[in-house]
């Protein structure tokens, strides 16, 4: 079972160097596919020994498809940068290593650190993702930025134990520039299926954001955490709604 584990970057020399560690003694091959970064995300790659590689973005769905028609191996295992294995869940996969299947797909859980704290409810976890695929039976697919991998349906789908540690925000302002960044490319991507929006939806979708994340989701579980959470989340909501008007505006 040999495993070509696939990460796309620009500008992650805070979080691949974490990355990169876990997949060691994991992969049989590291493949990074960089889009041009201008920080030091290449230099830290090449101390490591991976396959470093470079190609113009045009979205997050095509880019991962294209990392992962350049992997080597038969088996796939997809990851962002800012995300690594836990030892159980690398564990889980050496184990799986050695039974060697021919082909499937395998979940594990996602448990994600939100400004120093682990988020165990806000509808983050367990976050099941689909990331250990043969390579033939997957692709990339979902609406930029929100990609997801997958597969035909006759694909046996198991599930690892394990988390997938996932280092989101280290900071608020962190996350208000995903949120500038994530909204323009989904009001894009809206606008390109018709998508319309208006005032009174606008104020429905951000109140329904806020209830899911916060009472439906057991955000207040989290703590202050899960309450900078859901507020952040419904605004996030706000500004891809109105950026969505505003391009039916102009035209």
């Amino acid at each position: 079972m040999k495993i070509s584990g696939v990460i796309i970057t620009y500008n992650e020399a805070r979080n691949i160097a974490r990355c990169l560690e876990s997949l060691q003694d994991v992969c049989d091959e590291i493949l990074v596919l960089d889009s041009f970064s201008s920080d030091t995300t290449e230099q830290i790659c090449q101390s490591f020994g991976v396959r470093f590689e470079q190609n113009t973005f045009e979205g997050h769905i095509q880019q991962k498809n294209e990392a992962l028609q350049r992997a080597s191996h038969p088996w796939v295992l997809s990851l962002d940068a800012d995300e690594a294995l836990s030892p159980e869940l690398r564990s889980s996969i050496l184990a799986l290593k050695k039974e060697g299947p021919h082909k499937g797909g395998f979940t594990f859980n996602r448990l994600t650190n939100y400004c120093g704290k682990w988020i165990h409810h806000s509808g983050w976890y367990p976050d099941t993702k689909l990331r250990l695929v043969t390579k033939a039976d997957a692709q990339w697919g979902g609406i930029n930025p929100h990609d997801q991998l997958q597969t035909s349906n006759e694909l046996p789908i198991q599930h690892l134990n394990g988390d997938l540690l996932h280092y989101s925000y280290y900071t608020k302002a962190d996350h208000f520039k995903q949120i500038a960044y994530f909204s323009e490319i989904a009001s894009k991507e809206l606008y390109e299926r018709r998508v319309r929006s208006s005032l009174p939806k606008i104020v429905m979708k951000v109140l329904a954001q806020f209830i899911k994340t916060y009472f439906v989701k057991l955000g207040f579980l989290d703590g202050v955490a899960g309450w900078h959470i859901a507020i952040r989340s419904a605004y996030a909501t706000q500004q891809k709604y109105q950026l969505l008007r505003k391009l039916w505006q102009n035209g």
